[in-house]
C-alpha cells in the first residue's frame, strides 16, 4: 500500500476552509466517483473518502488542510500521478480562495430619497 501525505498552511479561518474542502470533494466524487462524508467540529472537520482502491481523509482547520490517503495495491503503482493530481486540485481550490479573500468588496451606496420640492 501505498500513502500520500499533504499539507498545506492557509490564513482562510475556518468558514471559509470548508468551503475549498467542500468544493474538493464535489470534484473528487465528480472526477475519481469518490463517495465523501464530512464529520464537523468546533474547531475542525474530518472530510472522509473513499472508492475502490483509496481511503483517506482531510482534516480542516482554520489555518491548515491534512490530507492521508491510502492506495490500494493497483493504485499504489500511480501513487506520484495521484499526488500530484490531489496537490494540483487542492492548490487551485485554495488560490481561488485566496483571491476571492483579498479581492476589493463592493462599496455599499446609500439609498437616498428625493428631496421633496415645497
Amino acid at each position: 500500500m501505498a500513502d500520500i501525505r499533504i499539507h498545506r498552511q492557509h490564513s482562510l479561518g475556518l468558514a471559509a476552509a470548508r468551503k475549498v474542502a467542500w468544493d474538493w470533494a464535489e470534484q473528487a466524487e465528480r472526477q475519481f466517483g469518490m463517495a465523501c462524508a464530512v464529520l464537523e467540529g468546533e474547531t475542525s472537520d474530518t472530510l472522509s473518502f473513499t472508492r475502490s482502491g483509496v481511503k483517506g481523509q482531510l482534516i480542516i482547520a482554520a489555518d491548515h488542510f491534512d490530507l492521508e490517503a491510502k492506495l490500494g495495491f493497483l493504485l499504489g503503482a500511480f501513487s506520484l500521478t495521484i499526488e500530484g493530481e490531489i496537490e494540483k486540485n487542492l492548490d487551485a481550490l485554495l488560490g481561488a480562495a485566496k483571491a476571492d479573500e483579498s479581492a476589493p468588496k463592493p462599496a455599499k451606496v446609500a439609498k437616498t430619497t428625493p428631496a421633496r420640492r415645497r
